[in-house]
């Protein structure tokens, strides 16, 4: 019989002295990025009059991109650092919390104009929100674009401990496995930094290989189909044998899917192994021992909780699984941000137990 938390319990008794693997804060505009730009872009910014660089993939709009009682009164959502701190991080008793800046310099066409927006995003989330709460810590934002620009701010910013992962877009213009991305690998492994790979998308190509689609529920439902393109890249690429100790985490991509994914790499690779002779091992253990998933969104059902329970003993692996609130995105309603069916055990391991030996940077100030 599967013991799950008490309904009774508030989110602050369940989640105390949880470690939020996924929260955003939103760039007000490119006017506040300003000031940590160098003049050369200042003057590009002001003088062509260039704004409006949210991502396509979360339209400040849409009802998905803020709960609703997480919407501020004015102004785009997750912008207000005292609604971060009451609404994330005493609404939820956290202990530490994870900035994920989703913005346009992850996706721009032009490679230095995006690595410049990154830099941007990096020192403004340093200056403006790590150093107001000594609760946050930050992934780096870089231009998957431009791989050797990456690396080049990986290693700007990789003597800062308050930044504890690299930051990518699930949808980027080629898969991850192949070798133009592995200066990203190279320095993430050099520094022991993980890479959060977010739902999202650079939009250069069709998410599906029938095309375009129409609407966003079709955009959105379809990035369980690109998590799992970039993870079998990877795996038949040789990434994780080329980095052995580079670890994955996909953020914001759903864990319902990851059961039947996991089967089917194993009983096609036992079929085609042949071709891929330096994957010597099934794809679903090298997954469960490099890559990682953020519990929001699960998507199962949500009054459900022995399926929730079963989805869990499918996946096989206890440490796979990291908390997160996705704030303000609306994943969850109310107050309970972990799927019923969690046991208390396991519940503890997906607050702190597994975000703690993934990240390891938050070992260094994170004592209750």
């Amino acid at each position: 019989m599967n013991v799950v938390l008490p309904a009774a319990a508030t989110a602050a008794q369940v989640t105390q002295g949880a470690i939020d693997c996924d929260i955003h804060p939103g760039v007000p505009a490119i006017a506040a990025l300003l000031p940590y730009m160098s003049d050369f872009w200042k003057d590009s910014f002001v003088r062509r009059g260039m704004d409006g660089f949210d991502l396509a993939s979360y339209p400040p709009g849409a009802p998905i991109s803020c709960r609703p009682d997480w919407r501020p009164a004015t102004g785009k959502p997750g912008t207000d650092v005292a609604q971060l701190r009451a609404q994330a991080l005493d609404g939820f008793g956290t202990r530490v919390a994870i900035c994920n800046t989703l913005y346009g310099g992850q996706v721009a066409v032009s490679e230095t104009m995006g690595a410049a927006i990154c830099s941007a995003i990096n020192d403004w989330i340093a200056a403006e929100w790590l150093a107001a709460d000594p609760r946050l810590r930050a992934s780096i934002v870089v231009p998957a674009q431009a791989p050797h620009l990456a690396a080049e701010e990986i290693e700007r910013l990789a003597g800062d401990r308050r930044f504890v992962q690299i930051l990518l877009p699930a949808a980027a213009e080629l898969l991850y496995g192949k070798s133009y991305y592995w200066p990203i690998w190279q320095a993430a492994e050099k520094h022991g930094l993980p890479v959060g790979i977010h739902a999202g998308s650079m939009f250069r190509y069709a998410p599906v290989s029938n095309g375009w689609p129409s609407h966003y529920l079709h955009d959105y439902v379809s990035q369980s189909q690109v998590f799992e393109d970039q993870l079998l890249s990877m795996v038949s690429e040789g990434v994780f044998l080329r980095f052995p100790t580079l670890r994955i985490v996909l953020i914001e991509s759903g864990v319902s899917w990851l059961p039947g994914f996991l089967w089917r790499s194993v009983k096609t690779w036992r079929g085609v192994r042949s071709e891929v002779p330096w994957v010597k091992q099934p794809p679903a253990g090298i997954i469960r021992h490099h890559v990682r998933l953020t519990v929001q969104p699960f998507d199962a059902p949500k009054d459900d909780p022995d399926v929730v329970a079963a989805l869990v003993r499918q996946i096989g692996a206890d440490g796979m699984l990291l908390f997160a609130t996705d704030w303000p995105h609306w994943q969850f309603d109310g107050d309970r941000a972990l799927p019923a069916g969690i046991a208390p055990d396991l519940a503890r391991r997906i607050m702190v137990d597994n975000p703690l030996a993934t990240y390891p940077r938050l070992q260094e100030a994170t004592a209750p």
